[in-house]
C-alpha cells in the first residue's frame, strides 16, 4: 500500500514533468496523463480518464489545469488536487518568466521561430491521435446515443461552424437526460 506522502510526491512529479515537457496545451497532455495514470500507475480506469477529459474540456479555464485538478482530486482528494495544480502550473510559470527576461532575443531569433513552427506540426499530430483514441473508445462502447452525439457534435462544429458553447450545452442536456432515464429505469433496492 502506498503512503499518502508517496502518492502526493508522485502526483506532483508526474504533473510537473508532463507540464514541463508538453507543448500544445491540454489536448496534448490528456493522452500523456492517460498513459501515466491509467496504463502505468493504474490509479484510475480508462473510462474515468475519458470522463475527466470531457469535464476538463467543458469547464472554464485551461484544459491541462482542469484535468490535473480532477485527476488529483480523484486520486487523493482536495490536497491531491492542490498538489497537481502546483505541479501543472509551475513549469509554464518558470518558463515564461525566463523567456520574458530574454523576450527580444527570442522574438527575433530565426532558429527559435523555426523550432516553434516545427512544434506546431507535432502538436497537430498529437491532437489527431487524441481524437482518434477517444473517439474509438466511444465507438467501442457500442452505445448508439454516444456515437450519434459524437458524430453530430463533430459535424456541427466542422461543417456548420456552430459555436462550441451551444454544442456543449446540447450535449450536456442529452447526457443529463440519458442519466435521468437510466436512474428512472434502474431497479430500486426494494424491487430486488
Amino acid at each position: 500500500m502506498e503512503t499518502k506522502t508517496h502518492i502526493y510526491r508522485k502526483l506532483f512529479s508526474s504533473t510537473f514533468y508532463l507540464s514541463a515537457f508538453t507543448f500544445g496545451g491540454g489536448f496534448v497532455i490528456i493522452p500523456l496523463m492517460k498513459k501515466n495514470f491509467v496504463d502505468d500507475l493504474h490509479w484510475i480506469e480508462e473510462d474515468e480518464m475519458l470522463n475527466l477529459a470531457a469535464i476538463a474540456q467543458s469547464s472554464p479555464g485551461a484544459v491541462a489545469v482542469n484535468a490535473s485538478i480532477l485527476l488529483g482530486y480523484k486520486v487523493a482528494g482536495i490536497l491531491g488536487a492542490l498538489v497537481t495544480i502546483l505541479g501543472t502550473i509551475l513549469p509554464p510559470l518558470i518558463i515564461i518568466s525566463v523567456i520574458s527576461l530574454f523576450y527580444t532575443a527570442f522574438r527575433d531569433n530565426t532558429v527559435v521561430n523555426a523550432v516553434l513552427k516545427g512544434m506546431q506540426a507535432g502538436v497537430a499530430a498529437v491532437i489527431a491521435d487524441v481524437v482518434i483514441n477517444l473517439g474509438s473508445n466511444v465507438i467501442k462502447e457500442k452505445n448508439i446515443v454516444s456515437t450519434l452525439v459524437m458524430v453530430c457534435a463533430f459535424a456541427a462544429t466542422f461543417f456548420f461552424k456552430v459555436n462550441v458553447m451551444y454544442i456543449i450545452l446540447v450535449c450536456g442536456c442529452i447526457g443529463a437526460t440519458k442519466i435521468l432515464i437510466q436512474v428512472k429505469n434502474s431497479p430500486k433496492d426494494g424491487d430486488k
